[in-house]
């Protein structure tokens, strides 16, 4: 599993590549982009881009979100979207890829 930098402001918890019998979960940190305006998830939203995903929960403290992810055809990247709007109102999106492969 790595952790890499999801944009300017944010840490995503990525195991990638996936194999498609693979059901993985997803974690997206807004702590650092959330903490310096005090404001916090108020609701998330993800997008799979053609990928199965269940278990959409905002973790406690409301910085950051998870997902289940499963499925996927071999040699498919797909495009993964996970928006917020917070409890102050700002609507925020980042997207990352996810590989599918026979492992």
């Amino acid at each position: 599993m790595k952790t890499l930098a999801a944009g300017a402001s944010q840490i995503l918890t990525l195991p990638s590549p996936k194999d498609p019998a693979d059901k993985l979960l997803y974690r997206m940190d807004w702590t650092h982009f959330l903490t310096p305006l005090a404001d916090t998830i108020g609701t998330s939203a993800w997008d799979g881009g053609g990928l199965t995903l269940s278990g959409d929960a905002v973790e406690t403290g409301d910085l950051a979100a998870t997902v289940w992810i499963a499925g996927g055809a071999v040699g498919t990247t797909y495009t993964v979207r996970h928006k917020i709007e917070t409890a102050a109102g700002r609507i925020v999106q980042r997207s990352f890829k996810v590989r599918v492969e026979e492992r």
